[in-house]
């Protein structure tokens, strides 16, 4: 009995008896399925039934599963034998060089069948293990180390060598548990984005073999449900001769809509159902929600692996801002399987078809997003622009926290969030900023100004809009100026302020705030180094003064509450932007002021329409913004309003005529219907 370590001789026949401990030096490996052999693992000799000396070796398997994961072990027994160079191959293996680059039972390869020869000694399931070597140079019986000449320690091959459970056949697998996607719900905890049962719709070439017929189909499959036939019909024919060619998704409460029986009833057509994180409605919200969809091929290279063919991703929006948030993270399962179904080890099932499971992580769910947005008013905004044909946008803001309460841009946006994202000159909605320019100059809401009919400066002549009435021309205190919206009032007190302050006022307002933000948002560019005629521009809203129409909706409720207000479309996401030092605090006499004028706009001004919708009462001002762009021009159409604790700003960019003529019956029918609700 004595203690073998590093660096010892042992002579043929002296082997550490039974219990001896032997320590082994080096760290264990972490390489993905590679063995060590831990320092002070003990070494058990034992004889078997030839009388043959053996000693039992402690194995420790790693399987390394990435960065994100924690590393599988687990442990089995190895018995090496002292064996002569010239042993009859009796199970045990001669002396073989087993290279680092063969020594890893692959996780997903099918194991090949028992191999004692010396060309391999490879310890995976169903290869003989590489011998041991106890010369002098190394007593250690490593794996991987040729035996020299002489008595030499060899591994007796087992499959349990590689794991207790395995057999010939075996092989080891690794498949991914997927997380449950996050949803994202308003602040009252209603799901607006949740998981809803659909119909996946297209042409199953397998069962349609026919090009004819396959055209057919796909052309009137298209016509059905809104595609251009002809391109559906190119996609059919350029895919494989056993695709399942895609046309639509539909949710599965608007089977009748879709007249989903006529869809079945169309050779070759498939419906698959299946479920997708979706909005209240097809149109919610979407260019600022996003989408989720199947991940693309550049999403997929782009993932470093996280992310595999067929796994469903944020596309656009919120959804792939917070993607990581949202979707989760993966766990997985590492399992023992035989690759034939023969006879298992001691704890597979029945005929050895069970896989044995090696060890588990769980998937982590993704965590909902909370947004402001209240379902009801945003699908209210979507159904008042349904019929708009250009881009268009409504958005809302509750003024008392700045909740973002609707982003709605029409069906004419095709897509892009015209509502936080847009960048648009505001024409005489900006005219709020303006005012409080001037009182802070020293005006007050009662200084005279003068309308003419034009106000010329450095050689251009600027006019009132078509129509104005006659009788508000000459001296009018600066409320009924903004109440009527008189360009020339305003050009005309274009040499007492200067474009900073303009771009102050304006800040005080909300609008040019600067990022970052913690959603998609334009809040607004004021030029402060305009001169002559761009910063009399400026004044009615043109030049270089671009908002969005949240930007508007800013104003407005900064207005109804009297001080700055910034947007908060995330509440549950820190958002570290609002007014900087530099911008002034709005004062209890400027906020009337504005409030006063913003008033007269509804009972005597341009906004009359206003003055009967139910409720408390309504401030507002319209805006109508000219431009230009080749060819081409026509106005802008714009309303700011607030009731109460609700800010709104409505946009057309295409309008036929003034924002109060345009833009006004949307204001007023989404302030009537928020009534009735």
């Amino acid at each position: 009995e004595r203690t073998v370590v590093a660096g010892d001789v042992l002579e043929e026949g002296e082997v550490p008896t039974e219990a001896a401990a032997a320590t082994a030096t080096g760290a264990a490996t972490t390489a993905p399925g590679s063995t060590s052999t831990p320092a002070g693992t003990a070494l058990t000799a034992a004889s078997d039934a030839d009388d043959a000396e053996t000693v039992t070796v402690p194995l420790t398997w790693t399987f390394n599963l990435g960065d994100d994961a924690a590393p599988v072990t687990f442990a089995t027994l190895a018995t090496l034998r002292l064996e002569s160079p010239d042993a009859d191959d009796d199970g045990a293996a001669p002396a073989a060089d087993a290279s680092a680059a063969d020594a890893t039972p692959a996780v997903g390869t099918p194991a090949p069948a028992a191999d004692t020869s010396a060309a391999d000694a490879t310890p995976a399931v169903g290869t003989a293990a590489p011998a041991a070597d106890t010369s002098a140079a190394d007593a250690t019986p490593a794996v991987g180390t040729a035996a020299p000449a002489g008595p030499a320690w060899r591994a007796v091959w087992d499959p349990t060598l590689v794991h207790p459970n395995a057999v010939p056949t075996s092989t080891f697998t690794v498949s991914t548990l997927r997380p449950t996607r996050g949803e994202i719900v308003a602040t009252d905890g209603t799901a607006l984005v949740t998981v809803r049962d659909v119909w996946r719709v297209g042409i199953d070439k397998m069962n349609l073999t026919d090009p004819a017929q396959q055209d057919a189909s796909a052309r009137e499959l298209a016509a059905r449900v809104g595609l251009d036939p002809g391109a559906f019909a190119g996609r059919v024919a350029a895919a494989g001769e056993k695709a399942y060619v895609i046309a639509i998704t539909i949710r599965q409460s608007e089977a009748e809509q879709w007249d989903v029986d006529g869809l079945r009833a169309i050779p070759g057509v498939l419906l698959q159902p299946a479920t997708v994180p979706l909005g209240p409605t097809a149109a919610f919200a979407r260019p600022v929600l996003g989408t989720v969809a199947e991940a693309t091929a550049e999403i997929i290279e782009n993932s470093g692996g996280a992310i595999q063919p067929g796994d469903m991703v944020g596309s656009g929006g919120l959804e792939a801002a917070y993607e990581e948030q949202l979707r989760g993270i993966d766990g997985y399962v590492v399992e023992l399987v035989d690759t034939e179904g023969g006879p298992g080890g001691p704890a597979a099932g029945a005929g050895g078809t069970e896989p044995v499971e090696i060890a588990r992580a769980a998937a982590a769910d993704g965590q909902p997003l909370v947004v402001t947005l209240d379902e009801s008013l945003q699908l209210l905004a979507e159904d008042l622009l349904s019929g708009i044909e250009g881009p268009s946008a409504i958005a809302a803001i509750r003024p008392s926290d700045g909740h973002v309460l609707a982003l709605a841009s029409g069906p004419g946006s095709a897509g892009y969030n015209t509502a936080a994202l847009g960048q648009y000159a505001p024409g005489s909605t900006f005219k709020v900023a303006t005012a409080l320019t001037l009182l802070r100059a020293g005006y007050t809401a009662e200084t005279v100004l003068d309308c003419t009919t034009t106000s010329t400066v450095d050689g251009r002549a600027f006019s009132n809009y078509p129509g104005y009435p006659a009788d508000q021309l000459g001296g009018l205190p600066l409320r009924t100026a903004i109440a009527y919206s008189c360009n020339t009032a305003l050009i005309n007190e274009s040499s007492a302020v200067t474009a900073a302050d303009v771009s102050a006022a304006a800040a005080s307002l909300g609008l040019g705030t600067p990022g970052p933000w913690a959603f998609p948002y334009f809040a607004g560019s004021i030029p402060d180094d305009a001169v002559g005629t761009s910063h009399a521009a400026s004044l009615i809203g043109q030049g270089g003064v671009l908002v969005s129409p949240l930007a508007m909706a800013s104003v407005a409720a900064s207005v109804a509450v009297g001080e700055t207000v910034v947007p908060v479309l995330l509440p549950e996401v820190e958002q570290s932007v609002g007014p900087d030092s530099a911008t002034a605090a709005l004062t209890e006499e400027e906020v009337a002021a504005l409030a006063s004028a913003m008033r007269e706009v509804v009972t005597a001004g341009t906004s009359q329409l206003l003055l009967d919708v139910p409720g408390e009462p309504v401030y507002a001002k319209s805006g109508t913004a000219e431009w230009a762009s080749g060819d081409s021009a026509g106005i802008h159409a714009w309303m700011i309003a607030y009731q109460g604790d609700l800010a709104v700003a409505v946009f057309i960019e295409s309008a036929d005529h003034s924002g109060a003529g345009t833009a006004g019956p949307l204001l007023r029918d989404l302030l009537t219907r928020l009534a009735a609700q």
